[in-house]
């Protein structure tokens, strides 16, 4: 499957999110990720997210796709994380 994650986080939980996203994904833009990913760890990604965020002040959005070519993807303007850099 498809994911892309991105979040709106008080500032002094921006750095754990991101770098925690950063194992799993792709990071494509500030506060925005996305990669393929399998159900299970979906499920880890989602039950750390709980953890690191604050719900009540928070928020995390989760676009999930089938597949990437379920999708199509534009940048306007210079991209900053080039998906296609990572193995």
């Amino acid at each position: 499957m498809y994911v892309i994650i991105v979040y709106d986080v008080e500032v002094e939980r921006v750095a754990k999110v991101c770098q925690y996203l950063r194992r799993h994904l792709h990071w494509v833009q500030n506060s925005a990720f996305e990669g393929e990913i399998t159900p299970a760890r979906l499920e880890r990604i989602r039950a750390e997210l709980r953890d690191l965020i604050d719900e009540k002040k928070d928020t995390v959005y989760l676009y999930i796709l089938p597949d990437p070519h379920g999708m199509r993807r534009e940048v306007i303007g210079r991209e900053k994380g080039s998906i296609s850099t990572v193995l």
